[in-house]
């Protein structure tokens, strides 16, 4: 008897394990990922041949016992290679697991390897060549605490790959983990499957291929095991011919259906059928799982999908209104049928409103995920509303919260002339979004939960306020972005987030700005310094203008359209100056009086000769940018920026400073010494739509 060990996905060991029992395998041990089992080696070719749900088999040849101070040379050494390849084999080695003397598996590997090339220059006098990419044999080590284990590879390259996948998906799901979701959701050969995300297809053709009881391994055209000179090729040549024969013939009809929305993955769904050789048994059709009109099949079956779960965040307000519909759909045609879903985000699974029959854990990649049975029983489908279920019956208190904001708001801004305002801001503790209008979309900002705050309950809270706020503002769901808002640090209010390069054009007191919802956490329009930019435009007619820190130049504009006689905006990003430059060109401001500097804003006063009558600037509360000279604090190093802008003030002029840095003090004491005169005009400078939230700045005057 040989002992083999299966490798698996985490959560599909116990369904391998059956499997091989199945085959006349003795299951010795089952640990994350791997099943340990003894069988001869008829068994072993079996299970590369049959395996559904094994990636890997693996022929164990020695395990020996070690302790922290054993060197993997020596114990591998001990060890007869030339029984296990031939001096004409090329060969590949892995290595698998920590221990105390190896830094890492790639060391751990070259270890193994001049082990076993040492050996045989020994006793052949010649070594064998090293193939990484396409060896005759492979070997591998596993490192454990009290073993180092030796194996071969049996079966090769990933059994997985099945050889009929062209093409895939945005998110693929491996061939294994279908046939793993098809087992667990209890579906069975003669019941009809639908996958209305079908996406390339796996689902649906692996079905199909278990259905023709069709051996996954016929089209493999290698295993490792042929360069392995204990094979014996007769027994694996009679296992072949007996898979051919066991196939099955289904009477020819569909039974097998998918669909996907886009028109591209089907095409690779059918190219997969054809190459695998169900073509005749699937049918795949470009539909919206939302607004499906009919039951695939008068028989109730089984619907197994992998809809879309999204990693981030930010990917809620598009997939809640999705799961909500979906779930409505199946609700008015598919009464008597199981739902069976995979997905990284239970918490979506809310917008189902169905009660679970059962759930299962497996990874999907690198993603832990929650595979959930749901049967649409009759009780289950009377539910037909569209609108997913709080998780809090007090996040209505949101809900209510943000519906009075808009009625008090919406009349204010459209008497003011603001077409994006500041809706909600953290007015109930427990519910920590910022809510922002920007004329007819809405971007809702989650501020980091305090330590205090357990993540899941922070998560669905979160998930009650995308579910609400649609339907306070009455918006569709595409029309709303979420973002994660945490502490600053260095630049990152500069770091993209995505590429959409979607602007839009909003307006404040006369002026026109272009505002980026979607591709950076900030949208290129800070809104609580609003009054800040219109005392700018009221007092710039016929100033020198200059605007340091200038982000994307909205003060600039309001000065330009206040009829100042110059202005100079100056800032380190090109991206946010070029972003500057078409604000200016959208509001028809052009000309030489208008300048833009791409600089360290320290580094450009230290050189500057310019005066100016009136400078706002703006400093971020921290930097510490590669384009820097030195990392940046506004509460260290105020005191000394303000001082440098002395020689850049013309007689009579003025300087407004601010900054967002909560618990920020500016040092009167220090600027009174250098000849300062600072007035205090926070107060005067918090919009409307920030009058919840007192700290959201400080704005101080200062003239000499």
């Amino acid at each position: 008897m040989l002992e083999f060990w299966a490798l698996t996905s985490k959560g599909v060991e116990e369904l391998l394990a059956d499997e091989i029992r199945q085959y006349e395998g003795e299951v010795i041990k089952v640990t994350m990922g791997v099943v340990r089992f003894r069988a001869d080696l008829r068994v072993g070719y079996q299970l590369c041949l049959w395996s559904r749900l094994a990636t890997r088999v693996l022929r164990l040849i020695q395990s020996e016992p070690v302790t922290a101070d054993s060197d993997l040379y020596q114990v591998a050494g001990k060890i007869d290679w030339l029984q296990h390849m031939a001096l004409r084999n090329t060969l590949a080695v892995e290595c698998v697991g920590k221990h105390p003397k190896i830094d890492n598996t790639q060391f751990g590997a070259i270890r193994l390897k001049d082990a076993i090339v040492d050996q045989f220059r020994e006793e052949t006098g010649n070594r064998p060549d090293v193939d990484r990419m396409d060896p005759d044999v492979r070997f591998q080590v596993r490192l454990d605490k009290a073993h180092f284990h030796f194996l071969q590879d049996f079966s090769g390259p990933s059994l997985h790959q099945r050889g009929y996948r062209v093409g895939q998906g945005e998110a693929p799901l491996k061939e294994h983990l279908a046939a793993a979701l098809l087992k667990r959701s209890g579906w069975q050969a003669e019941q009809p499957l639908f996958d209305p995300f079908c996406g390339s297809g796996t689902i649906i053709v692996e079905a199909a291929l278990i259905a023709l009881n069709k051996a996954p391994g016929l089209s493999r055209e290698k295993f490792a095991f042929a360069g392995w000179p204990g094979h014996r090729d007769a027994i694996w040549q009679q296992l072949k011919q007996e898979a051919k024969s066991a196939q099955r013939v289904l009477a020819n009809r569909v039974q097998f259906w998918g669909s996907d929305i886009d028109e591209r993955n089907l095409a690779k769904a059918k190219q997969n059928a054809a190459r695998a050789g169900v073509a005749a048994y699937v049918q795949f059709d470009c539909a919206d799982a939302t607004a499906l009109n009919t039951a695939v099949s008068n028989q109730a079956g089984i619907i197994v999908t992998n809809p879309p779960y999204g990693e981030r965040l930010g990917d809620l307000p598009s997939l809640i209104p999705l799961y909500s519909k979906f779930s409505l759909a199946l609700k008015q045609h598919y009464q008597g049928w199981r739902l069976a879903i995979i997905t990284s985000n239970t918490d979506l699974l809310r917008a189902l409103r169905l009660s679970k029959s059962k759930s299962y854990k497996f990874t999907n990649g690198p993603l832990d995920c929650d595979f959930t049975l749901f049967d649409l029983t009759e009780k289950q489908v009377a539910v037909s509303s569209d609108a997913p279920a709080l998780f809090f019956n007090e996040s209505s208190s949101f809900g209510n919260r943000l519906a009075k904001n808009v009625k008090q708001l919406q009349k204010w801004a459209k008497k003011e002339g603001l077409s994006c305002y500041r809706l909600y801001d953290a007015d109930i503790p427990e519910y920590n979004v910022a809510v922002d209008w920007y004329d007819g979309e809405v971007v809702v900002h989650e501020y980091a939960a305090p330590a205090t705050v357990d993540e899941q309950v922070s998560q669905k809270r979160l998930f009650d306020v995308v579910n609400q706020v649609p339907q306070v503002l009455g918006i569709s769901s595409d029309k709303m972005i979420l973002k994660v808002r945490e502490k600053q640090k260095g630049t990152s209010q500069y770091q993209a987030l995505n590429k959409a390069g979607q602007y839009k054009e909003v307006s404040e007191y006369g002026a026109k700005f272009l505002v980026n919802l979607r591709d950076y956490l900030d949208t290129g329009l800070f809104l609580d310094h609003r009054i800040t930019r219109r005392m700018i435009q009221q007092q710039a007619k016929g100033k020198t203008v200059l605007n340091l820190f200038a982000y994307t130049g909205s003060a600039s504009v309001h000065a330009a359209i206040g009829g100042a006689a110059s202005v100079t905006t100056v800032d380190m990003s090109n991206t946010y100056l070029d972003w500057a430059k078409r604000n200016f060109t959208i509001n028809g401001l052009t000309g030489k009086q208008y300048q833009f500097e791409q600089a360290d804003c320290l580094q450009w006063l230290s050189r500057c000769r310019a005066q100016f009558d009136l400078i706002f600037v703006d400093p971020p509360t921290f930097s510490n940018s590669k384009r820097m000279q030195d990392s940046w604090d506004v509460q260290r190093d105020h005191v000394n920026l303000l001082n440098m802008l002395t020689a850049r003030l013309a007689p009579g002029g003025k300087v407004i400073f601010s900054n967002n840095k909560r618990r920020f003090k500016i040092d009167a004491q220090a600027l009174l010494d250098a000849g300062w005169q600072v007035k205090d005009i926070s107060a005067i400078t918090l919009p409307e739509d920030f009058k919840r939230n007192p700290n959201i700045h400080v704005c101080f005057e200062l003239t000499r």
